[in-house]
């Protein structure tokens, strides 16, 4: 297996575990990792993500070894065919599967994050770095457009102009950089990386998660409507987490001066 899949206090773990090619996405890598996250989305016991990797990378990108082992010959067109299939049939999936997850998903980006790896931090809701993490845009190093989602969450996340910067040089960005440029939420020393994850990780899956799914869809919604648009939708949001069992709970408790247990309906 590949990929590592735990369940803990609420929480699902997925770890990418390809250690030794750095967590690079080979074929079989990228269709247990979609497992993992139907897995995780569809389990009621799991109500919030936490991504990482195994070893000293948190993943390198698309596995270029396997991917050349598919051209024949020197013919590139087998290579380029097997290409625009891994796209749409394996990390549009992904992507869309993270970022439309109605519960809250954290990367733990443990070391470096290239490619599509920075792209699956990306579109992760809040990402934590240890201090000896990169991100390395690494596709027009060999030759390629951006994917996984990385030409829309990169310029919602630092901008337009550090996105064309990063995409067009390809050069190494280091975690407090990242910090920086708001690509992380926080950079940690590298051995307290699982613990500070685990514990945000932990206190989403505490909190009102179906509050967080409506933030999301929210957020996702606004990005690309107008105001009135997302106002609209903000009104249906709220009316429906007004009839959840967290809202009531919640102004029970305050009510009542402590603080509230969420169930997560």
């Amino acid at each position: 297996m590949t990929i590592d899949y735990a369940v803990a206090d609420a929480v699902a773990t997925i770890t990418l575990n390809r250690p030794d090619a750095m967590n690079a996405l080979s074929l079989e890598m990228k269709r247990e990792l979609l497992a993992a996250l139907e897995r995780a989305r569809d389990d009621a016991r799991v109500r919030a993500v936490l991504l990482t990797g195994s070893g000293r990378a948190f993943c390198a990108g698309q596995d270029l070894r396997e991917h050349a082992g598919g051209m024949a010959d020197g013919d590139a067109k087998p290579m380029n065919a097997k290409l625009m299939n891994t796209v749409r049939e394996h990390y549009n999936p992904i992507v869309r599967l993270v970022t439309g997850m109605g519960k809250p998903v954290v990367a733990a980006v443990n070391g470096v994050a290239a490619g599509a790896g920075a792209g699956l931090a990306f579109a992760c809701d809040l990402r934590i770095a240890a201090e000896g993490a990169r991100f390395v845009m690494a596709f027009s190093g060999v030759g390629l457009a951006p994917d996984t989602g990385v030409s829309w969450t990169l310029q919602r996340l630092a901008g337009p102009a550090v996105a064309r910067e990063l995409l067009l040089l390809g050069e190494p960005v280091d975690a407090q950089r990242a910090l920086r440029l708001g690509l992380v939420n926080r950079v940690v020393p590298d051995g307290e990386l699982p613990a500070v994850a685990g514990e945000l990780a932990r206190r989403l899956a505490a909190g009102p998660t179906a509050a967080y799914a409506a933030t999301k869809r929210a957020l996702d919604f606004a990005a690309v409507h107008t105001l009135d648009e997302a106002l609209e939708l903000e009104a249906e949001l709220q009316e429906a987490c007004a009839a959840t069992e967290d809202h009531r709970a919640a102004v029970k408790a305050f009510l009542e001066k402590r603080r509230p247990t969420f169930s997560g309906r």
